[in-house]
């Protein structure tokens, strides 16, 4: 179907997925006065507008209708990430957050009028069926998709657990469509999983950043112990569309000795200008002060964290956050760069806004707007490239610029012209699952924990960060010698 913009692609926003996670900054619920006159020639020019379709338009419309219409189109024209929650919206929201819901199993934005599958989640109808990033959505059932909001394509996508859903997909360099029959269910997303690897090397994967996140990856750190001390450990976040900011922090928390800054705000009202640390005030939601259990050794094992571009958001802080205090290296490719946040506003009894306030700075004073978190340590998803062709923040319309580096932006390397034909050609890489003997970056993690030499992979649309190791040879063949590991005792950074 050839090379497409990124017009209207929603990697978080409440109301706009097929029963999966959020990936919102925050969940503060504030109530804020008017802070300008009402523009009061404006407001008579929506009215008069408002007449015109009330008593002209070809059929009767709603009252109601026409100004949820005129409040949703003021937020999307904002911003991806600022959106209206109608109540079922915000439900929807509440219950994401708890990670379980209804649905297939899939992140979707949308792009040139259809829609588009950001990523399926791991073990959900739709990751099981064959649902890959990047496919276009151009019939669910029978009804074509083209120019049909997302939030109503979301809606024909739900539905009772146990019923089917046919979703007719194009995908790149698949001459026909693919047509998929899905049996939904109720979607249990497991936040934290865990496993040994080789030669004592612990492994735990954050899936979603949810309510009991922190509390969860105590646990299995603890069991993990039980046998023996790990004398390692990989943070595997890939894929990882973030969720609850004081799980972030909570997680954080974890790796971090003491008192420490997580991550900072910034934004135009005084309550957008925060500070979050490691403390209990910052994290807990709850009576289980999971911090206070974390074993010992976990403050000071070797870490590598992975990372990959579907990395955004609550995992970007966390990335972020045990770059900048020194306690791991960050391994993969460059995160989404999802550094705003959102605060939900309501306006009525049973409604809402997601209002982008301000953005996320690192313990550094780095933004992570629209130029994610660059990895210590380049490497691609395998020793061929990356496997999908994977949006990024500054990919997608509207989206807010990064304040402390405007230049440094980084869009998607598939979003450059130039490099269609190129791309194209390119034989599509084996699809990577995450822990598994097969996982070329993992082995690379493993590698630099062992003492190893890196094996640099190609990575086209990212360079390495000043200060971080160098690849010795070209792309594809180099190597990058891992440096001793890192006192975790280093002081915390402050924001600039």
């Amino acid at each position: 179907m050839g090379k497409r913009k990124f017009r209207s692609l929603g990697l978080v926003g409440l109301g706009l997925v097929a029963g999966i996670l959020v990936s919102v900054g925050v969940t503060a619920v504030a109530q804020r006065e008017a802070r300008a006159p009402i523009p009061l020639e404006d407001i008579r020019q929506f009215s008069s507008v408002f007449a015109a379709i009330k008593n002209n338009y070809v059929e009767p419309v709603e009252d109601k209708k026409l100004i949820d219409g005129a409040i949703a189109g003021m937020l999307s024209d904002l911003d991806p990430h600022s959106a209206y929650l109608d109540a079922e919206a915000f439900r929807e929201m509440q219950t994401q957050t708890q990670g379980e819901f209804g649905g297939l199993g899939i992140e979707v934005g949308t792009e040139d009028g259809y829609v588009k599958v950001i990523s399926p989640i791991e073990d959900t109808p739709a990751a099981r069926a064959g649902v890959m990033a990047g496919d276009l959505v151009i019939k669910i059932d029978d009804k074509p998709t083209k120019g049909v909001l997302l939030n109503d394509a979301v809606k024909m996508m739900r539905g009772k657990p146990k019923t089917p859903i046919v979703l007719t997909i194009m995908r790149k360099d698949t001459p026909q469509p693919v047509v998929l029959t899905i049996v939904r269910d109720i979607i249990k997303v497991r936040s934290v999983r865990s496993k040994e690897l080789e030669s004592g090397v612990g492994y735990v994967r954050i899936a979603q950043f949810q309510e009991k996140t922190g509390s969860d990856l105590v646990d299995h750190l603890e069991r993990m112990a039980k046998t023996a001390t790990p004398r390692a450990l990989v943070l595997d976040l890939r894929n990882d569309p973030g969720g609850l900011l004081h799980a972030a922090i909570g997680v954080s928390g974890v790796f971090l000795p003491g008192k420490q800054l997580v991550v900072s705000t910034d934004g135009r009202a005084p309550d957008s200008r925060r500070r979050y640390e490691t403390v209990a005030d910052d994290y807990l939601r709850g009576s289980d002060d999971y911090l206070k259990r974390v074993p010992a050794w976990v403050k000071t094992v070797p870490l590598v964290v992975l990372v990959n571009a579907g990395s955004a958001s609550a995992s970007e802080i966390v990335a972020g956050a045990l770059q900048d205090h020194n306690r791991a290296k960050v391994l993969g490719t460059r995160t989404f760069g999802k550094g705003s946040v959102q605060v939900i506003l309501p306006i009525s009894r049973d409604s809402a806004i997601k209002l982008t306030t301000s953005r996320y700075y690192t313990p550094n004073g780095r933004s992570i707007q629209a130029k994610g978190i660059e990895p210590d340590l380049v490497v691609a998803d395998n020793a061929d490239g990356d496997v999908y062709e994977r949006p990024r923040e500054a990919d997608l319309a509207k989206h807010l610029s990064n304040d402390r580096d405007p230049t440094g932006e980084r869009k998607s390397a598939y979003s450059d012209p130039s490099r269609a034909g190129e791309l194209a050609q390119r034989a599509p890489p084996k699809p990577v699952e995450f822990g598994s003997a097969d996982d070329f970056q993992l082995k690379q993690a493993l590698n630099h924990l062992n003492g190893k030499p890196v094996q640099i992979a190609k990575a086209e649309d990212v360079k390495p960060v000043e200060g971080a190791d160098k690849p010795a040879e070209p792309a594809g063949s180099g190597t990058a010698t891992p440096p001793p590991a890192a006192s975790p005792e280093a002081p915390a950074n402050k924001v600039k």
